[in-house]
C-alpha cells in the first residue's frame, strides 16, 4: 500500500505498520472482523489517491463548537485527522479559510455535486420561524433542508443534533429540534455526547468510506459498536456497585477508594456510550475515572432526566437486594411449608371425623 497518503503520514512521522494498527484498532471498536482494518486501510489509502475525494459538508446550526472542538483534540499525532486527510471537507466555517461570499460559494458547488457526507451539530430552532439562529440570512431549517436534499447520508454529530440537546431542554423556548424531526428521507445516524467522543466520529466516517454505509444502528439510531452497552456495564467501578460499596460524597474515603458513585448521581446504569473503554484526551482517562459520575450526556432529553447528583432509582445494592430476595424466598419456604402441614392436619382431621362418623351410623 503505497501513495500520498502514505506519503502524508510518513512526513507526520506515522508509519504505515502504525497507521494499519490504527485501521485494525478502529475496526475492532466497530466489532467488525480482523478482514475489516485492512479494507479500510486500503479504501483510505484509495481516496488519498483519488481524483475527486469524498465530499463533506459539516453545517454548525444551534450549538456551543464543543463538538468540533472534540474532533479537533483528536489522539496525538491526530490519526483521527488523518480520516479528514483523505476526504473533501468542502464547508465547515470553523475549520475553513474562506468567509463570506468564499465560504458561501464553496457551500453551493459542494452541494451542486450531490452525493456528499452531511454532518450537522446542533439543533435547529423552529420558533419564529427559524429566526434564532441563522446563516448568511436564511435559518438553520432552511439551510438543513437544502443540504440533505443532495445528501448521500447524514450525521447528527452531538446530543443537540442528535436529540435536541441543551437548547431543546424545557422550556426550549427557540423550538429546538433534532435533525431526524426535520429529515425523514435520508439515512441518519446519531453520535450524541456533550460532546462525543473524537474515535466515535472518525469511526463513522471510517465505515462509510470503507463500505459506502452507514454501521448498524440501534432503536436511538446511534452505532451499536459505540453505544450497545451502558457505561456502567464497562465501568472499572463496577465490581464495587456490586460489593454494595458508594461514596456518599465527592471527597470522602469510598470516593478516595474508587468506590461507585451511584449514589451521587452517575447516571452510568441508564447510559449507553464507550467513555469507559475508549476513554478521551487520547486514551488517558474519562469522567468517572477522573472522580465525577456520569452525566448521562449521550441519551435523549438528559437535561430533563433529573438532577445531575440525584441517585437514580434503581436498587443501589444488587448484594443486598440479593440477600433480601432470598431471605424473602426462605421466609415464603417456610410460610408455605407451614400452610401445606395446616392442609395435611385438617384434611387428616376431616378424615378421623369422617370415620367416627361413619362409626357411629
Amino acid at each position: 500500500m503505497q501513495g500520498p497518503l502514505i506519503e502524508i503520514l510518513a512526513r507526520q512521522g506515522i508509519t504505515r505498520r502504525t497507521f494499519m494498527k490504527y485501521c485494525a484498532t478502529l475496526a475492532s471498536l466497530m466489532a467488525l472482523p480482523p478482514s475489516a482494518g485492512r479494507a479500510m486501510a486500503e479504501a483510505m489509502a484509495a481516496a488519498g489517491v483519488a481524483t475527486k475525494r469524498p465530499s463533506v459538508i459539516w453545517l454548525p446550526f444551534q450549538e456551543c463548537t464543543g463538538c468540533t472542538e472534540s474532533i479537533t483534540r483528536s489522539h496525538s499525532p491526530t490519526l483521527e485527522s488523518l480520516i479528514f486527510d483523505v476526504v473533501s471537507l468542502d464547508y465547515q466555517e470553523t475549520l475553513m479559510a474562506a468567509a463570506g461570499h468564499q465560504a458561501e460559494e464553496a457551500l453551493h458547488n459542494a452541494m451542486k455535486a450531490g452525493g456528499y457526507l452531511l454532518i450537522v451539530d446542533g439543533s435547529i430552532p423552529l420558533g419564529l420561524d427559524g429566526a434564532y439562529s441563522c446563516i448568511a440570512g436564511r435559518s438553520n431549517l432552511e439551510l438543513l433542508k437544502e443540504a440533505a436534499s443532495g445528501a448521500a447520508a447524514i450525521v447528527a454529530m452531538g446530543s443537540c443534533a442528535a436529540f435536541g440537546g441543551l437548547p431543546h431542554a424545557k422550556p426550549n423556548p427557540t423550538g429546538a429540534v433534532s435533525v431526524s424531526d426535520v429529515v425523514k428521507d435520508k439515512p441518519i445516524v446519531n453520535i450524541p455526547g456533550c460532546p462525543p467522543i473524537p474515535v466515535v466520529i472518525t469511526g463513522v466516517l471510517a465505515h462509510f468510506l470503507t463500505f459506502g454505509s452507514l454501521p448498524e444502528l440501534d432503536k436511538h439510531g446511534r452505532p451499536k459498536a459505540f453505544y450497545g452497552e451502558t457505561i456502567h456495564d464497562r465501568c472499572y467501578r463496577r465490581p464495587f456497585y456490586d460489593q454494595g460499596k458508594f461514596a456518599k460524597t465527592f471527597d470522602d474515603e469510598g470516593a478516595r477508594n474508587g468506590w461507585c458513585l451511584f449514589e451521587l448521581g452517575c447516571k452510568g446504569p441508564v447510559t449507553y456510550n464507550a467513555c469507559a473503554t475508549v476513554k478521551w484526551n487520547g486514551g488517558t482517562s474519562w469522567p468517572v475515572e477522573s472522580g465525577h459520575g456520569c452525566l448521562g450526556c449521550s441519551e435523549p432529553d438528559f437535561w430533563d432526566a433529573g438532577g445531575f447528583y440525584k441517585a437514580l432509582s434503581t436498587p443501589a445494592n444488587p448484594l443486598k437486594m440479593a440477600s433480601a430476595a432470598v431471605a424473602a424466598g426462605a421466609v415464603a419456604g417456610v410460610a408455605v411449608s407451614f400452610a401445606n402441614r395446616g392442609k395435611k392436619r385438617a384434611a387428616a382431621s376431616a378424615h378421623e371425623t369422617t370415620t367416627l362418623a361413619d362409626l357411629e351410623k
